[in-house]
């Protein structure tokens, strides 16, 4: 491949955030959509970087005041300014907020749901975005290696003897590090915020986060229950919160060029990137308004769904 030239992954990637940059952080572009979610409260977990950062300017251009919530609170401050800078170029201003927040621990989660109520009225959406796909004495260390190995023997055209093992060397704070986040935290979080839908007697939308690995297995064993949990949890809750005009949804992102993917092997993300027929990863501003459909009236008849976002990487 020549110098300057661009592999048709790389192309098409290019093009996209081309095609969405204009949009960030501005409503320039939006129309109507402008203020489709204005006079609402939405909450997003994991605010400080990638999706989470995307999914939450994204709302704000909507119309939405938006509570940012993170363990990194300069990296979620940097978010919302760049929020407030667009509510400045609009002509006016909605007070989002930055919090720290662990979403593993209730307590600190029903403590930042009373400072938002406070400072910004009752909850209407909710994105349960926060996530991670490692943690400490998860044994990751040890998976990645063998599958170096047995990329190593399949790359010689030799017969791969290495088994890609992860459970038998995961010890129990790994294994409950993961699901501390993603799932516990999407539970306390989303208990939080119908408490408060419920409370103020409103309608409201809640959109989880999960992940293609919740369909094809595929992926560190820890994050992959989680995820699969967790469309569990949505489903569940579809059903339980409906006649309150609670929707309850999912968005099913594949690989997405986000922070966490620094954490996986880089044969690995181009073995992933292979298999999508769309011949890429996503970007978070494409997850973005996916999240944002979901939390609008455009999807009023959608609840219990699982959205899928991954290029045609695996079909649900």
């Amino acid at each position: 491949m020549g110098a300057g030239q661009k592999s048709a992954g790389e192309g098409a990637t290019a093009a996209v955030a081309e095609a969405l940059a204009p949009r960030q952080g501005s409503m320039a572009g939006l129309g109507p959509r402008a203020q489709e979610l204005a006079g609402r409260v939405a909450v997003v977990t994991g605010a400080g970087q990638g999706m989470g950062r995307a999914i939450a300017r994204r709302l704000a251009c909507r119309g939405a005041c938006v509570a940012a919530l993170d363990l990194n609170l300069a990296a979620v401050q940097e978010t919302v300014s760049g929020m407030e800078e667009a509510d400045a170029e609009g002509g006016g201003r909605r007070g989002h907020a930055a919090l720290a927040c662990d979403v593993g621990d209730s307590g600190a989660v029903d403590a930042a749901f009373e400072r938002i109520e406070a400072h910004a009225g009752p909850v209407s959406i909710l994105v349960n975005n926060a996530g991670i796909g490692r943690a400490p004495n998860d044994g990751s260390e040890r998976m990645y290696a063998l599958m170096a190995k047995r990329n190593e023997e399949l790359a010689v055209g030799g017969p791969a003897r290495t088994h890609v093992d992860h459970i038998p060397f995961m010890e129990d704070a790994g294994w409950a590090g993961v699901l501390r986040v993603n799932l516990d935290g999407a539970f306390f979080c989303t208990r939080a915020a119908v408490r408060s839908m419920i409370k103020a007697d409103r309608p409201g939308a809640i959109v989880s986060i999960a992940s293609t690995a919740a369909q094809s297995g595929e992926g560190p064993v820890h994050y992959v229950t989680s995820k699969a949990a967790l469309i569990g949890l949505t489903r569940a809750l579809a059903r339980e919160l409906g006649s309150r005009g609670i929707r309850v949804n999912a968005v099913a992102p594949g690989p997405t060029n986000t922070p966490i993917m620094q954490g996986i092997p880089e044969q690995w993300v181009r073995d992933m990137e292979n298999t999508i027929p769309l011949g890429r990863m996503a970007e978070p501003e494409e997850v973005a308004e996916a999240v944002c459909w979901l939390a609008s009236d455009a999807a009023s008849m959608c609840t219990g769904a699982v959205l899928v976002a991954n290029g045609g990487s695996y079909f649900f």
